[in-house]
């Protein structure tokens, strides 16, 4: 089967947004063994747009189109599908029907402009839309069936898991969601990950591999070509197992948490908790750590300690320490990890002092140098790195990561140091 995805909008073309809805769906399908052939994104143009849907009806068996589908007049996607059908667009009474119950049901009263939204190609049949005003559609063009969604990611997610794949998985009469598995990798490009998995189909012909970049994680994707069952899911253990051999301890996680995630499942187990004295990060490794549902549970405290005042007011970091070896430095990052700690009484203190970018380097200490601390029961670690980035977004988050990895190594102490 041939599958295709469209986007729309003049904000995704142009960068202003990033298109996470094409991501998503082509994750979902592979879940359901379709293979995305090509993702487009087209702006805010008619002709465009009626293009592109033509275009990809004519090479795919499945359509999925998203945005376009507002009360405004730069929305015109369903306008466009018209086009590409050669059909009119009329007020279709379900679409109005629809949006006109979500306004009651919320006590708002529905503009005028609203009602835009209901004009879809004649023939076109509805998806409802349980998140939002704007009404999905559904059309069979050139043998392509085509499904159109809202460019919004909460109501496209909602629509597509409730009435889109469901449907799809009729029409073409789909066994259901396959097997499959995700394992992230920390610490090794895409490229070293893919050059040591380089055997990998010589092993396992019947499972596909697949990268995903999410810096400074790589996530492997594995699908099994069988539907979900006994016999797939075996052949995955395997798989599982042989990458895990291959890429050691650079796996965090072998079903695909986030560091973050998989810290904050390793602390809960241990019955721990943790803190953070953050200088460069400027608070995002606590970000992280309280992104994750539960975390109230093993988060503490996290101190965003950017002068060296605050590292010695706050965190007790000696000024001997400061003048002999400077903020960046093993040294203080060590003292600021056993501050923390002591400050909050954490199982675990960690942090981070580095120089982000893209000024502020030297010869000795180059932008993308961090030191990161971890201290606990009965040990403190310290270590410096240094990274290629002159990405200041990108150094601190690389500077976050490596402090929980290091923390991670530490809560499975098979793994060993960094």
């Amino acid at each position: 089967m041939k599958a295709e995805i469209l986007s729309t909008g003049d904000e995704i073309v142009s960068g202003g947004v990033t298109d996470t809805n094409s991501t998503w769906l082509a994750t979902k399908l592979l879940t359901m063994g379709i293979a995305t052939q090509r993702c487009v994104a087209v702006g805010d143009d008619l002709a465009g747009i009626a293009r592109a849907i033509v275009e990809a009806a004519g090479r795919a068996d499945l359509l999925l189109v998203t945005g376009g589908l507002g009360p405004t007049s730069d929305d015109l996607t369903a306008e466009a599908a018209a086009r590409a059908g050669g059909v009119e667009s009329i007020m279709n009474p379900e679409a109005l029907g629809s949006m006109e119950r979500f306004f009651a049901k919320r006590g708002w009263d529905m503009a005028e402009a609203n009602r835009k939204q209901a004009r879809l190609p004649k023939g076109a049949g509805v998806i409802e839309n349980c998140a939002g005003t704007a009404p999905g559609f559904y059309l069979v063009l050139s043998g392509c069936h085509c499904f159109f969604m809202p460019g919004v990611p909460s109501e496209m997610k909602v629509m597509a898991r409730k009435k889109v794949f469901p449907r799809i998985q009729k029409i073409f009469g789909l066994p259901g969601v396959i097997a499959s598995r995700s394992i992230t990798v920390f610490g090794l490009p895409e490229s070293e990950v893919g050059a040591r998995l380089h055997d990998f189909n010589l092993r396992f012909p019947g499972v596909r591999l697949g990268f995903r970049v999410d810096f400074p994680l790589i996530e492997v994707k594995l699908s099994c070509g069988d539907s979900k069952g006994e016999g797939g899911e075996t052949v995955l253990d395997g798989a599982v197992g042989f990458v895990e051999s291959i890429l050691g301890r650079r796996v965090v996680s072998i079903q695909g948490l986030t560091m973050e995630q998989e810290v904050g499942r390793l602390l809960l187990e241990a019955g721990a908790t943790v803190a953070a004295a953050e200088s460069c990060t400027g608070g995002l490794v606590a970000s992280m750590l309280t992104d994750v549902s539960g975390s109230s549970g093993y988060f503490l405290f996290s101190g965003v300690t950017y002068s060296n005042d605050a590292k010695v007011r706050v965190l007790g970091v000696k000024e001997a320490t400061l003048e002999g070896f400077g903020a960046v430095s093993e040294e203080t990052a060590g003292e600021m990890a056993r501050g923390v700690r002591n400050l909050t009484g954490a199982t675990y203190g960690i942090s981070t002092s580095g120089i982000a970018g893209p000024g502020g380097g030297s010869d000795e200490k180059p932008v993308g140098t961090v030191c990161v601390g971890v201290a606990g029961p009965g040990f403190s670690w310290a270590k410096r790195y240094v990274f290629p980035f002159d990405d200041r977004t990108m150094n601190k988050k690389m500077f976050a990561v490596t402090a929980l990895e290091m923390l991670r190594r530490r809560l499975n102490p098979k793994e060993g140091t960094l």
